[in-house]
């Protein structure tokens, strides 16, 4: 932060004055620019201070400045003040920040003083310094500022560079906090600005790409602590903190290192993309290691290390941000009335909403009072939190958790009794990670803080991944959640002991980073904590149960042909009964949609139900007598045909319509399907084919393309070049043939985006430019408006291609794991036209760009493709034809 009080003692000199007489002055400032930019990152060390640098480059712009602003403005350069704003003001210049300058005039300036300043800012332009610039008066200044906090908040910045003094230090006394925004008010609304800036990140720290700015614990949560200090001490330094007591000398050190870490870092990232870019992508986190001097060490790749520096450096910087602000908001807002002690009772008291301990000896007597504390922050909503020196306080006492801490039965006792409280779970846990209590209570915990997920569809660590699962899981028990998963809170009233799933989400990828199998390796870790908390034998079993297999009812939803009764008997012959299923669909849920919030949608929303719903049947009708597909089959038939009387299709057209059609067909599709079909294919003749239709909403939450036409090798190529090309998602597809060879093939899409197609141009759109490319048999080769995710990019997946036998049908199954990318079921469709392949089915599971596709396939007589040496072709074929350019 740099001290105003010093800017009249040294104000930048005119050092390049003599360059504007030179007739290529432009191209002599674009050098001087690019050399001083060579000069500062032949400097840069990342085990150094970028403070120094900072400042060079502050004085080195000011000197630009004030040089041009005398040229330029002649005479009129003494009337007038050129002020720095901003990170500019604070002289905090990375090598591609914002070079803010605010222009104050005097109120009665002539005509010839703005064609003179508009050849200075263009001067500027020209330069390539690319100024944000504002010209005001200072009323206009304070109109403004009245207005807007955040430009009150940068004319606390104000540093002269050059011109009047006493215009600039009027402007000061105007912006004074008895004149303008009251510290108390300029504390709220920085308060709710900062509220406002956590949610656009998730209320999180932990993003797999932070934006080491804007992100909570990020260099804004310092600068706010600075802006609320400065408007109420009048203060140009942080270590102040100290002076009035806010801050020990240690947390301030510990405030300016991590203050340290986070500039050096940004500096780097500037250099490295050769702009103001101030997220940490995944694009630049290897060379960010890298430069940095982390290695690989056998357990931790060198990114994740770094990451780690990083993640651990924020949680302090927010740590240190909430301690502060709520000292502020004592010393600032809270009246003497709301300050009173009030016992809570004999180990802590409530001061202005917040617990304290009752004296700094109370950890060092009563250990167990650090997992207490959370437990009445649950029972006594009303508290805000803990106090800043309490905080201190368990900061200071993290070693009492030990081994014989862990292993006190009331300590157990304890921490299972937050887990089974009705309130106020995940934010306890949440406390209980900032704050360090959870990784010293749990160290399997602390294996899994910060550390990096690198894949294609998680956006969290894991550490952070889990609390929100937890956090999704208490919705689920919560009311006015209620609209959002309604069914999700309608199974929760079955769940007897919701502790046993909260504790389930904890553990469920406890494991991860120790290599091998995580839900393996985390069932054991569970067991050994259910069996040191004395949890029941029941209890127990079935939280090592949910750990073990917390994966298995998405992976058998998404991959897996759920309409077949073979499937979801042998996934209900697993779950046993009903207590595990509806533990086990909330864990689902829970566990998908804290994976990143683009990841769920209505189909899967759609499929996960329906396999409940399926496997709740089937457990209820009794493991030992499974429904048998010909009862299915029947079942189907009797619903559709009696629907379809009623809505006035008489029995011969019906009986018209289904006379080629397969069991198979019944049996792959729902009555409420299988209807508005059989509606469709009637009232078209042959001469109208291929009849194309889209529905665009199912039960399952997405649109149906529907196809039916004469049979031909070309067809599931055609309709998903078509369906990708028009930008929408494929998530599922059934191919039917009938036995006098037409095809029923449908598809289950949404928008690349996720969200259901909703307009009917566009509904239109889809149908006749499907049908139209079904009539000539090709498609137009274009640009594909799906473009792969920059994340794909930097984590490609080897294409895994396996054959397996599928002996109830006769048919084998080819399951491909790849990359998402454009024309991708187009190329597996031009595959299987080389090969004579026949398609019955295909899931179609994308997870993020992680593409894991099944497709049922046979032979042109209907065999299973079981000779090596022809899989082999096979594989090789799509292997090569999936590195083919697209349209080739």
């Amino acid at each position: 932060m740099a001290p105003r009080g010093n800017v009249t003692k040294n104000k930048p000199q005119p050092v390049y004055s003599d360059f504007f007489a030179a007739a290529n002055s432009i191209d002599l400032f674009k050098q001087l620019l690019q050399q001083k930019s060579a000069e500062l990152e032949a400097k840069f060390d990342p085990q150094h201070s970028v403070s120094p640098l900072l400042e060079t480059k502050s004085d080195f712009i000011d000197q630009i400045l004030i040089s041009a602003w005398i040229h330029f403005l002649g005479p009129q350069c003494g009337r007038h003040s050129l002020i720095a704003v901003g990170g500019y003001g604070r002289k905090e210049l990375f090598p591609h920040s914002d070079i803010d300058i605010l222009v104050l005039i005097d109120a009665g300036y002539d005509a010839d003083f703005t064609e003179q300043l508009s050849d200075f800012f263009s001067f500027l332009w020209d330069i390539g310094l690319k100024p944000g610039q504002s010209v005001r008066t200072i009323s206009e200044c304070i109109a403004a500022a009245r207005q807007d906090q955040v430009i009150m908040t940068s004319l606390l910045e104000l540093r002269l560079i050059g011109g009047d003094e006493n215009l600039f230090q009027a402007l000061e006394k105007r912006i004074a906090a008895n004149e303008i925004w009251p510290a108390e008010e300029f504390f709220l609304a920085k308060m709710d600005e900062q509220k406002h800036r956590y949610t656009k990140f998730h209320d999180t720290a932990y993003n797999l790409e932070p934006n080491i700015k804007e992100g909570p614990g990020g260099l804004r949560d310092i600068q706010i602590i600075a802006w609320v200090f400065r408007r109420q001490y009048h203060s140009e330094t942080l270590q102040d903190l100290v002076k009035y007591e806010f801050l020990p000398e240690s947390e301030y050190k510990e405030l300016i290192a991590a203050q340290r870490i986070l500039w050096s870092i940004r500096y780097a990232l500037h250099l490295l993309t050769g702009r103001g870019e101030d997220r940490l992508l995944f694009d630049y986190q290897r060379e960010l290691a890298a430069r940095f001097g982390f290695v690989d060490d056998g357990h931790n790749r060198d990114v994740e290390q770094f990451m780690q520096h990083y993640y651990k450096t924020v949680v302090r910087i927010e740590r240190l941000n909430e301690m502060l602000l709520q000292l502020f908001r004592e010393r600032f807002v809270s009246k003497p009335e709301e300050c009173k002690t009030i016992a809570i009772n004999a180990n802590f008291n409530s001061i202005c909403g917040y617990l304290e301990a009752a004296n700094e000896q109370i950890f060092e007597r009563q250990p167990l009072a650090l997992l207490e504390i959370f437990l009445i922050l649950q029972h006594r909503p009303s508290l805000k939190g803990i106090r800043a020196t309490t905080i201190r306080l368990i900061r200071k006492n993290l070693p009492l958790i030990d081994a014989e801490f862990r292993s006190n039965r009331q300590a157990c006792r304890l921490f299972i009794e937050i887990f089974r409280q009705s309130h106020g779970l995940t934010h306890q846990l949440r406390r209980m990670n900032r704050y360090g209590v959870l990784s010293a209570y749990l160290p399997c915990f602390a294996n899994i803080v910060a550390r990096m997920q690198y894949d294609l569809f998680h956006i969290y660590t894991v550490d952070e991944h889990t609390l929100f699962v937890i956090r999704n899981l208490r919705r689920f028990s919560l009311e006015k959640h209620n609209q959002e998963l309604p069914f999700c809170n309608d199974v929760f009233l079955h769940i007897n002991k919701p502790e046993i799933l909260y504790l389930a989400g904890l553990f469920h990828d406890i494991a991860k980073g120790r290599g091998g199998d995580h839900s393996v390796l985390g069932e054991e870790v569970a067991r050994e904590f259910c069996q040191r908390h004395d949890l029941s034998q029941h209890d127990t079993k079935l939280i090592c149960w949910l750990v073990r297999h917390h994966l298995i009812m998405s992976m058998t939803a998404q991959r897996k042909d759920i309409s077949d009764p073979d499937i979801i008997h042998e996934f209900a012959s697993l779950v046993k009964n009903h207590e595990r299923l509806n533990y086990l669909y909330l864990l689902t849920v829970a566990d998908i949609r804290a994976t990143s919030p683009k990841l769920w949608n209505s189909w899967k929303d759609s499929l996960l139900k329906e396999l409940y719903v399926a496997t709740h049947k089937a457990i209820r009708r009794g493991l030992q007598t499974p429904m048998a597909i010909s009862e299915r089959i029947s079942e189907t038939k009797t619903e559709t045909r009696n629907e379809l009387l009623k809505l006035g299709v008489r029995a011969t057209t019906i009986d018209k319509t289904w006379k080629f059609s397969s069991d198979e067909y019944f049996l792959k599709y729902t009555a409420e399907e299988i209807v508005w079909q059989t509606i469709a294919i009637a009232a078209n003749g042959a001469d109208e084919l291929p009849l194309v239709l889209l529905r665009p909403q199912t039960q399952r939450g997405s649109a149906e393309v529907f196809v039916y036409t004469k049979n031909a090798d070309y067809l599931f190529s055609i309709c998903t070049a078509t369906l990708d090309q028009l930008g929408l998602t494929i998530l599922d597809a059934r191919i039917i043939t009938t036995r006098n060879e037409f095809v029923l093939n449908s598809f289950q899409v949404l928008e690349q985006s996720g969200d259901p197609i909703k307009d009917f141009f566009r509904e239109l759109r889809i149908c006749t430019t499907l049908r139209k490319n079904l009539l000539v048999g090709r498609v137009k080769r274009q640009r594909n408006i799906n473009r792969v995710s920059r994340q794909a990019k930097h984590f490609p997946i080897a294409t895994e291609i396996h054959f397996h036998e599928d002996p109830m049908h006769g048919q084998t199954i080819l399951e491909l794991i790849t990359t998402d990318r454009a024309g991708l079921l187009s190329k597996i469709g031009k595959a299987f036209r080389k090969h004579q392949i026949i398609l019955h089915n295909a899931k179609i599971t994308t997870i993020g760009s992680r593409v894991e596709d099944m497709f049922y396939i046979s032979d042109t007589r209907s065999n299973a493709i079981t000779d090596i040496q022809r899989q082999d072709k096979l594989r090789h074929s799509i292997l090569n034809i999936l590195d083919e350019p697209n349209g080739s």
